[in-house]
């Protein structure tokens, strides 16, 4: 047999694995409420492609191939354990069980699953009852944020969307709403199903009766008219800012807590998951998710600092321009925003090396930052140049954040790339808030420079989503 038969026949075997393991992934979700990853990569909804290249993860996170073969294996003892709500990382498994020895055992392999879940709890669903959920607003992040809730949706996902609030009310506003839910130039088509029904002022996905609810301001609306109690409101507008004029979203009949989608003033608590989440009260009626350019570099700066520590330094930010800039020029309020974003880049502020404090604060008065808005329209990068407390070498570096990116509590928040040749749009739809550039690095003594990509949509809205998750308790647990 020529080598080209053989890598042909490998494939072949693999891909047919991959289609099997789909209904089982997704069998476990809707059924157990169990999320199956590959070295970090979520199966569920994927093709049999995307499994197939999920194992490809394998070489830099354990230094070794794990297959499509190894994994099927796992697979096939956790669907006869049927553990409940919980996020297996079923590479992880494999690669652990072949160290052990007992991946050739089928008796053997199941007890070592075993072993591996006896933290995961029976039921399928975290929650008694499922939380109602309502995006006040329905531009970038919010239509993202729908995607995610719709694709997550099953009998014991306990996050429903029930409602979207937004302003207008013309003829046809509905229709083009389920349009830009359906076709997204920058992620891609919907996956799944979408109707409208104008009666009911309803959107209909893939099952979900989101009701879309035309207001000017939230205390015009009572939710429970439309059956909704205890809701999460989620704002994606960016005109409520502080603890007072959001306090305004809990005035209405049906809602309980508010979660902001942008910088917050005054008290209020700026999380970024993974880093600080742990600062979230069931008591907080109030929260922020922080900016997507500080949920990029937080992470980041925070193993380093950790393990380096950091003097000082300076963020810029090289970002997609924004729906606040102007197609053309025209006038703007801020400065420089007024000039065309398709045509220029635009040197303006941010605020995001100052908001880390907020959820770092060792980093407190160590930063400074400005920003660089260029003509993409999605995904952007931090260049983050320090002076740290130890002198390192890029090797030594680089090595660091990769333990971190991929055996960390921090893996779900920082990803890691390797490649010699990734540009801007190769990180769109990349779920992690953070891209550390392994390549681009820069050491000189105790000086660094890094390159941090970050999808500032779909990556910061992952990061939104698992606070929202945490707000209402619902706490997965990981595996391992």
């Amino acid at each position: 047999m020529t080598n080209t038969q053989t890598y042909l026949e490998n494939y072949i075997e693999e891909q047919g694995l991959a289609e099997q393991m789909i209904p089982a992934v997704g069998s476990l979700y809707r059924n157990r409420g169990v999320i199956v990853t590959v070295f970090g990569r979520k199966l569920m909804n994927g093709s049999t492609i995307d499994i197939v290249k999920a194992h490809q993860q394998a070489l830099q996170v354990v230094g070794e191939r794990v297959s499509v073969v190894d994994t099927s294996a796992v697979l096939k003892a956790i669907e006869e354990i049927s553990p409940g709500s919980s996020r297996i990382d079923i590479g992880k498994l494999a690669y652990r069980a072949r160290v052990e020895k007992v991946s050739e055992d089928a008796a053997a392999l199941k007890a070592f699953v075993q072993t591996a879940l006896s933290n995961v709890p029976d039921s399928p669903s975290v929650l008694a009852e499922p939380r109602d959920v309502v995006l006040y607003g329905f531009g970038r992040i919010g239509r993202i944020l729908a995607r995610l809730l719709i694709e997550r949706t099953t009998s014991n996902n306990p996050l429903r969307l029930r409602a979207i609030v937004v302003r207008g009310g013309k003829t046809g506003d509905l229709r083009k709403r389920a349009s830009l839910l359906r076709r997204d130039s920058i992620h891609g088509p919907f996956n799944g199903h979408i109707t409208v029904d104008e009666e009911q002022s309803a959107i209909i996905a893939n099952g979900n009766f989101i009701k879309v609810i035309y207001a000017n301001q939230p205390e015009d609306i009572d939710y429970t008219e439309y059956g909704i109690q205890n809701a999460l409101i989620v704002d994606n507008t960016g005109v409520f800012k502080d603890e007072e004029s959001l306090g305004r979203h809990l005035v209405p009949k049906g809602a309980s807590k508010v979660l902001l989608t942008a910088p917050a003033g005054g008290n209020i608590k700026n999380i970024v998951y993974g880093v600080n989440d742990d600062m979230i009260d069931d008591s907080d009626k109030i929260i922020c998710a922080a900016s997507c350019t500080t949920n990029a570099i937080t992470p980041v700066l925070k193993v380093i600092n950790d393990r380096f520590g950091v003097l000082n330094g300076h963020v810029e930010t090289v970002h997609s321009y924004t729906n606040d800039q102007n197609l053309i020029d025209n006038y703007h309020s801020a400065d420089r925003r007024g000039r065309s974003a398709p045509l220029n880049m635009v040197l303006t502020s941010t605020g995001a090396a100052k908001a880390v404090a907020k959820a770092l604060p060792e980093m407190a008065g160590k930063l400074t930052g400005n920003a660089i808005r260029v003509p993409t329209p999605n995904v952007s990068m931090a260049v983050c140049n320090l002076n740290l407390e130890k002198q390192t070498t890029r090797d030594e570096l680089n090595d660091f954040v990769r333990e971190m990116a991929f055996n960390s509590e921090l893996h779900q928040q920082i990803s890691y790339s390797y490649s010699t040749e990734v540009v801007s749009t190769d990180f769109v739809g990349t779920p992690e808030p953070a891209i550390f550039d392994s390549v681009a690095t820069i050491v000189e003594g105790n000086r660094c420079v890094l390159y941090v990509w970050y999808d500032n949509e779909f990556g910061y809205s992952t990061q939104v989503l698992r606070v929202m998750q945490h707000m209402v308790g619902l706490n997965i647990v990981n595996v391992p």
